[in-house]
């Protein structure tokens, strides 16, 4: 998925720069880099976090670092921030989101005897990609609305120029970026999580492709957001860090809302309400406060030397790790129907590994509520589904397992939570995972508990439609 953070000080910027940046560390999966901007130029450090904490990755870098502005990024796959050199002057630049079209821009600079020097995965880096694009126009604003619109999929990013930092939403909100001030400094996040514990106020959420310029005086919006927006729902449900807000709207509170609707749709009878660790949680507090039901933590997230569950790039390795970090409380478990919430299910490994320790440690019934519907199509715009196939997708598994053919008139069916085939699914993928019982969210439900409307919010993963 990845993350962004910027900065603009009066004063020295390489602590913020870094804590900030560090707050986004839950988004990413394989690179973290700063860069800062200083009287002798820019500079950058870029490491690889697949196996270790951003923190303890740039800790020592951070006496090389001076600069008065920074931006920063956790990033899924490639090296960046880059410095770019150009004839509109040297440059930082940091993106997120997913270039489906790469190959074709490539292709089409390789013809303009345009070259690449970063190039990864046997593919030019998206970020250089999306610098090379910008560079083709007269000025910063345009060359970013030209990358941006040139672009099938995603961006959002931060450009680190001489005189400030510009930061572009994508043009269809697909994801954040939200405006902080305090004295002498502004700055610029993806999560607005950092903004606390620095000092920060959120003064400015941009629109969906809206450009802002930012000094340590203030910010200028450089070009107006569009009437359009398509805002990743699991932001809400799934990926979000809790503390955060998008669209002003609290992580946290909507998960809340998301188990209380989850609740007033069952009648299930159980002793106590518990969420999987961490995303689970929210949800399941909504839940057991509504049906005046006890939460309960029958299992207890181990941290303390335990990356995240899908850091790891090998898919082996995740599930070792998400099953190790787990730890059950037997005393809470034995005899006992529990419930449990989750965010969503995607391929299922790592909580079919979790009911069958459940059912070890001797519960007398598994049940599980999910937040969002059934995941049946892949995400087209964001990286945290890319390394998987269709069919490695626990719904669409099952409609495959069903019906032996993947057809999109059938597809369609299964995704209707009001037919036979989507009771069919749900009940195949509970057998599966060895549930005792198990149901989804119903989509409307989610996108109430969210509380924007339905045409400002994506929902490609659940019903495929979405538009660009």
């Amino acid at each position: 998925m990845g993350g962004l953070f910027g900065c603009t000080m009066k004063t020295d910027c390489t602590m913020d720069l870094f804590y900030g940046t560090d707050y986004h560390s839950h988004l990413g999966t394989k690179r973290g880099g700063l860069a800062v901007k200083n009287s002798q130029g820019m500079t950058k450090a870029i490491k690889n976090i697949e196996n270790s904490y951003f923190r303890t990755k740039f800790e020592s870098e951070l006496p090389n670092f001076h600069g008065k502005k920074g931006i920063g990024v956790i990033s899924d796959h490639d090296s960046q921030p880059l410095i770019v050199g150009s004839h509109l002057g040297t440059f930082g630049i940091a993106t997120v989101g997913r270039i489906n079209n790469l190959r074709e821009l490539t292709r089409s600079a390789f013809r303009r005897g345009i070259h690449f020097s970063e190039v990864g995965e046997d593919e030019v880096n998206p970020t250089e990609c999306v610098g090379m694009l910008i560079n083709q126009e007269a000025d910063f604003v345009s060359g970013i609305v030209s990358a941006q619109a040139a672009i099938r999929g995603s961006c959002t990013l931060l450009l680190l120029t001489d005189n400030g930092i510009y930061a572009a939403r994508d043009r269809l909100g697909r994801t954040p970026l939200v405006v902080g001030k305090k004295e002498g400094a502004y700055a610029v996040t993806f999560e607005t999580t950092a903004f606390f514990n620095l000092g920060y106020q959120t003064v400015h959420y941009l629109g969906p492709g809206e450009i802002v310029f930012i000094t340590a005086e203030g910010y200028e919006t450089v070009r107006a957001p569009g009437p359009n927006m398509q805002v990743c729902s699991f932001l809400w449900v799934y990926y979000g860090y809790p503390a955060s807000s998008y669209e002003s709207l609290s992580v946290e509170e909507v998960r809340y809302r998301c188990g209380q609707a989850l609740a007033r749709a069952d009648d299930t009878e159980v002793d106590l309400v518990s969420g999987i660790p961490d995303s689970g949680i929210g949800h399941a507090i909504g839940y057991a406060n509504e049906r005046l039901v006890p939460y309960m933590r029958p299992f207890v997230k181990y941290t303390p030397t335990w990356p995240r569950s899908f850091m790891p790039q090998n898919q082996n390795d995740r599930d070792l790790v998400a099953r190790m970090k787990l730890i059950p409380v037997t005393s809470l478990i034995a005899g006992k129907r529990l419930l449990f919430c989750d965010d969503s299910i995607v391929r299922g490994t790592q909580l079919k590994d979790n009911v069958r320790t459940l059912f070890d440690a001797g519960a007398r019934e598994v049940h599980m509520r999910i937040a969002c519907p059934t995941l049946i199509y892949p995400c087209p715009y964001l990286n945290f589904s890319t390394s998987r196939s269709t069919l490695d997708l626990a719904g669409r598994k099952a409609i495959y397992d069903i019906e032996g053919l993947e057809e999109d008139e059938v597809i369609g069916r299964y995704a209707d939570p009001d037919t036979r085939q989507s009771t069919d699914m749900a009940d195949y993928i509970r057998e599966k995972l060895g549930l005792t019982s198990l149901k989804y969210q119903r989509l409307e439900d989610m996108i109430s508990a969210i509380g924007l409307a339905r045409e400002k919010l994506c929902t490609h993963c659940w019903d495929s439609s979405s538009y660009d």
